[in-house]
């Protein structure tokens, strides 16, 4: 009885309408956030009708393209839908629902995380970055402590979960999906390590085929970031693969190839466009080749790219979880802790990297005002190292959208 009684409580939980109210702290966010919703969506009419009225001065949009107009009004609609869902959230903080605000923020989520890389492509490295970043993280947190999977009952079961872990990683059964809505379960420790053994297997890959195919014999450098063996591009495109195709893993191999081909096509298509017209840089040029679109991939990388997903959902991924199995219980949370932080450094820090790069070679670079990280990625990075590091990478600034 009271193991059912336990139950019971788990289970009510669960429900949309939490009763248990917030912290104070986080109900008068709550509060803050409506009132800064509200503030914003009337903002954003009073503009929408200035602008309908002709009160603005709109000629100067004249010298920005279309890239750069349709980039900034995606980062609008995204603002002005996030300022309504900041009103709505704030309304179930106050009213302690914690299910359903625990979804909001995973959309919100996503929608930061778009206005981010908005502003980015618009902007580079500026003070724009630090509102949605700022949101983004508090965002998460909120998420996190909403979640009612992430807290009584995590806390209850969290001894015995470990104990299991453990037996499992014992028997090499570790992380393998015991639902059977996919083959592996896909937590943060599974995707960091999935991410980083593709991002050095794909870096492998392609200079072999570098210097077998493009030019025999010749090394090139082909890596995309500025410290380590590491190709993000895979290591993200592996994610996108383990996420996507998980359910997959015992499909017909020829469904399974064709979901990797337009994955792997699209993302392809997606990296050198935000490459583009983020930096002026241009890491692979398909002009030319059979089927090619716009030259950002074609129809025999989508093939490859369909040959690396069949061999990743059915070969690599087991081998890979006996892998990650092979560090220790005491290390593995440890281990990945640290290697989380480098990658994340490694991948700031070549963003910076490639942002003054940019500047430099468009002339916009701010000297005299430069910030500290600017500074550094100047002294450090500068034109010559990012030519010899990315070796497979050249510049052109006009293709970049930024709003200089």
């Amino acid at each position: 009885m009271a193991e059912s009684g336990k139950m019971m409580t788990v289970r009510a939980y669960t429900q949309d309408e939490e009763p248990e109210k917030y912290p104070l702290l986080i109900r008068i966010y709550g509060a803050l956030g409506i009132v800064a919703g509200v503030v914003q969506v009337v903002t954003f009419i009073r503009a929408a009708l200035a602008v309908f009225f002709g009160k603005v001065d709109l000629s100067v949009l004249d010298n920005h393209t279309l890239t750069t107009l349709v980039v900034g009004i995606v980062a609008i609609a995204l603002s002005v839908a996030l300022s309504v869902m900041f009103i709505i959230m704030g309304v179930r903080l106050l009213r302690g629902s914690r299910h359903r605000t625990a979804l909001l923020c995973d959309i919100m989520i996503a929608f930061e995380a778009i206005v981010l890389i908005c502003h980015f492509m618009l902007t580079g490295l500026s003070d724009h970055l630090i509102p949605p970043g700022v949101n983004m993280i508090i965002l998460i947190v909120l998420q996190s402590y909403s979640d009612p999977a992430l807290r009584d009952e995590r806390k209850l079961q969290r001894h015995l979960q470990e104990l299991d872990w453990k037996s499992e990683q014992e028997e090499g059964t570790l992380g393998l999906d015991t639902t059977g809505k996919g083959y592996m379960t896909l937590n943060f420790f599974n995707i960091f390590w999935i991410f980083v053994v593709a991002c050095i297997a794909g870096l492998i890959i392609e200079t072999i085929w570098h210097m077998t195919v493009d030019e025999f014999g010749v090394y090139q450098d082909r890596a995309g970031l500025l410290y380590g063996p590491f190709s993000p591009i895979y290591g993200v495109g592996a994610v996108l693969f383990a996420i996507i195709l998980n359910r997959f893993h015992d499909k017909n191999p020829i469904i399974i190839f064709l979901s990797s081909a337009v994955i792997g096509g699209a993302f392809e298509y997606f990296v050198s466009w935000f490459m583009e017209v983020a930096f002026g840089i241009v890491a692979w040029d398909y002009t030319g080749t059979f089927l090619n679109i716009n030259g950002r991939t074609n129809f025999m990388f989508m093939c490859i790219w369909g040959l690396l997903g069949l061999l990743w959902v059915r070969f690599v991924v087991p081998w890979l979880l006996k892998f990650i199995n092979k560090i220790p219980w005491n290390w593995r949370y440890a281990v990945t802790g640290i290697c989380t932080v480098l990658m994340v450094v490694d991948c700031v820090l070549t963003l910076s990297a490639f942002d003054c790069w940019y500047k430099r070679s468009a002339g916009t670079m701010d000297y005299e005002h430069q910030t500290a990280i600017e500074a550094f990625c100047n002294e450090d990075y500068d034109d010559e190292f990012m030519e010899n590091r990315f070796q497979s990478m050249t510049m052109n600034t006009d293709s970049a959208s930024r709003a200089d």
